[in-house]
């Protein structure tokens, strides 16, 4: 539940000549956010009426975020994405842009210039180095259901042997098999730790991205689901492997009850910030909650919690896109008529209300199906072990409204082998934290609190030894 985070000349012949140039093409540049730089990609293009831009986060894997405004005028270009509170301004010198990137109420000096950018990688010192004392092969695997080929990587304690298993699930967005973001390849830090101790990992890449086949975009937590229910019964077909469980974290941690819910062949699930909550409940708290710790002005706060709460309610009756794109756009107008200072005050009030509405429906139809799931419909029927993990300061997936929830849900319906526990001073990504805030994640060097991993090592030899 995967956000981004002038000097002025005087001279008429400098400004004849700086607009008449040629600004079309990518324009890069890196934000230097604590002890990390992420980097930043304009792609800007010439219309009849002026100009149009998208914006790529590469570290971030996101690419062609729509730009709602774009102006280059007497040397200065600006853009904005209201949607993701961005804004940027800056002049031209020397054959760059020199300015600054406004989101979230911080402001960070930003330089953009035609070509590549290189930036030093940044410090993980968990990230695991070739050789490794382990055996590791790239697999193939077919999902029949949805006819597409995904691929991933199986490590090994050793190459001969058998081993209990555990296949890892990624969390919302695009993820490759490291489950790789901001700089961290989280996936990759616990499949070494596991199979270092005795256990094998299936790690794959979403479909869709890297090597495995399919479409991303239109697919559901449920489509997922039965990707992961083809990577069971591929491990099934290794002689390898005794045991097989799941480890899911985020989103992953919603799939993998989905998964166990129906499949007799998975022996345990671990859920790493899993949720507990319907999809609606869940990114009210976490809009909230990360709003307040970017500093956002308590009014902004409580008017967009109360709009948010009412494009949620619209999507989950909603049965007919179409319908709901007028029901948004006519809630969103009235809206706008009550409180005009939601819109930038150089915004066409059409151009405003269609990218809202293409912001509440994106990524569709992933977030018509998360906002109307319930995890209790998959919680109830899971009956092997559950280890369920957060950290306390967890902004996205809140530690205590979840963890509770998770519990209450399985020990109701008859569960009796449940572990929860929340960790102090640790984030959605399990790393050691100050505020919790997802702007602190590519500044932290830490990639995964080692104290969780040989929580759950331990809790999964114990329950895969008898």
């Amino acid at each position: 539940m995967k956000k981004l985070i002038l000097t002025i000349f005087s001279t008429f012949l400098f400004h004849l000549l700086t607009n008449a140039q040629d600004i079309t093409g990518s324009w890069n540049g890196a934000l230097n956010i604590g002890s990390t730089k992420l980097r930043v990609v304009i792609n800007i293009s010439k219309t009849e009426d002026g100009y149009k831009s998208t914006l790529d986060s590469p570290d971030q894997g996101a690419k062609g975020i729509p730009v709602s405004k774009t102006t280059f005028e007497n040397s200065k270009l600006s853009f904005e994405i209201p949607a993701g509170g961005i804004q940027y301004s800056g002049d031209f010198q020397n054959d760059k842009f020199v300015g600054t990137f406004k989101q979230g109420g911080r402001e960070i000096p930003l330089e953009l210039v035609k070509g590549n950018v290189v930036i030093e990688a940044p410090a993980r010192p968990q990230e695991p180095k070739k050789p490794f004392p382990y055996h590791s092969e790239d697999i193939t695997f077919e999902n029949p259901k949805a006819q597409i080929t995904l691929a991933g990587t199986l490590t090994l304690p050793q190459k001969e042997g058998v081993f209990p298993a555990v296949i890892l699930i990624s969390g919302s967005g695009p993820q490759n098999r490291d489950e790789e973001l901001l700089g961290h390849k989280p996936f990759l830090v616990i499949s070494d730790y596991l199979t270092r101790n005795g256990i094998a990992v299936l790690r794959f890449d979403d479909r869709g991205v890297g090597q495995s086949k399919g479409v991303f975009k239109t697919a559901t937590s449920a489509d997922n689901a039965s990707d992961v229910e083809s990577a069971v019964a591929y491990l099934r077909t290794r002689k390898e492997i005794k045991q097989i469980g799941l480890m899911g974290h985020s989103e992953g941690g919603l799939i993998a009850p989905i998964v166990a819910a129906t499949n007799p062949n998975v022996a345990f699930i671990v859920l790493l910030a899993g949720t507990g909550i319907g999809g609606d409940k869940l990114l009210l708290m976490q809009q909230e909650l990360i709003a307040r710790a970017n500093g956002t002005d308590e009014k902004e706060i409580v008017l967009t919690k109360k709009m948010s709460e009412k494009v949620f309610e619209l999507i989950k009756k909603s049965n007919d896109d179409e319908q709901l794109k007028k029901d948004l756009g006519e809630y969103i107008k009235k809206e706008l008529k009550e409180n005009p200072e939601i819109k930038p005050a150089n915004q066409k009030e059409e151009e405003f209300i269609a990218e809202q509405v293409k912001g509440a429906m994106s990524p569709w139809p992933w977030m018509q199906y998360f906002l109307k799931y319930d995890p209790e419909t998959s919680l109830k029927k899971v009956k092997c072990p559950v280890l369920a993990l957060n950290g306390e300061k967890d902004l996205q997936v809140p530690a205590k409204e979840n963890l509770s929830a998770i519990e209450k849900i399985l020990k109701t319906s008859g569960n009796k082998d449940v572990t929860i526990k929340a960790y102090d001073g640790l984030n959605h990504l399990f790393q050691e934290c100050k505020t919790g805030s997802p702007a602190e994640y590519p500044t932290i060097q830490q990639t995964f609190s080692p104290v969780v991993m040989a929580d759950f090592t331990k809790w999964i030899k114990e329950k895969t030894t008898k």
